[in-house]
């Protein structure tokens, strides 16, 4: 009897084709898995991402609202004030370093948040200010009362705009473009005239994660200086 030969489908797998489909196997499943730890590993990261922006477009779309319902008293109801006046109530001041004693800003605006239920409305005096958050960060919050102004005090009760701030920076923009670190809209040395715009720069952290958000907004009504 003869013996016929093997067909090809017959045959075995040799050892090199099983050590070659050994590697492809583990090169996939190493791929797949380095992709799962990837994702995994970022999820926290993004996490954090969205909480930064959703802070800082809170806090910042609050600003922008405050500012653009500005309220400034023009001449001829404004006069430059005498040595021994009060100052004006609605005077915008700005300092080039705030803290829990000390606005950072302080201005007149027809945005009021009512709070405790109250159906008061009118001009209010904003005030932003920093307090301690620890490890050399700061919380900016938002202090809000109306005529009557009382005094500024830091009260435990305002608003907290944003948290975890690591750095804050607020510039003052003239009419001519000109940039200042503070403001004051009752001195000589700016005309008595108010800013055409301010500049917010607010860098959070949370997390180990950093994020910068800035906007300008420019006041709908400026007063010019006075000669």
């Amino acid at each position: 009897m003869q013996l016929r030969p093997p067909k090809p489908f017959d045959r075995g797998f040799t050892l090199v084709e099983v050590l070659v489909a050994i590697l492809i196997f583990g090169i996939i499943v190493t791929t797949v898995f380095a992709s799962h730890r990837t994702v995994f590993v970022s999820a926290p990261i993004v996490e954090d991402n969205i909480g930064l922006y959703e802070m800082a477009g809170t806090c910042l779309g609050r600003i922008a609202l405050d500012l653009r319902s500005v309220y400034i008293t023009q001449p001829p109801l404004y006069q430059k004030p005498e040595f021994d006046a009060d100052p004006d109530p609605y005077r915008v001041v700005g300092s080039a370093e705030g803290g829990g004693s000390t606005p950072r800003l302080r201005f007149a605006s027809l945005a009021h948040l009512p709070m405790e239920q109250s159906s008061r409305q009118g001009v209010a005096q904003i005030a932003y200010y920093e307090t301690s958050a620890g490890e050399d960060l700061v919380q900016l919050r938002r202090a809000d009362n109306l005529y009557p102004y009382p005094p500024f005090e830091a009260q435990g009760s305002d608003p907290v705009l944003c948290d975890m701030v690591k750095r804050l920076e607020v510039s003052y923009l003239d009419q001519e473009g000109n940039d200042y670190e503070y403001w004051d809209s009752e001195s000589d040395e700016f005309e008595y005239a108010t800013p055409a715009a301010i500049h917010f720069l607010i860098e959070l952290i949370r997390n180990e994660t950093t994020a910068v958000f800035e906007t300008r907004v420019s006041l709908p009504v400026v007063r010019e200086g006075l000669e």
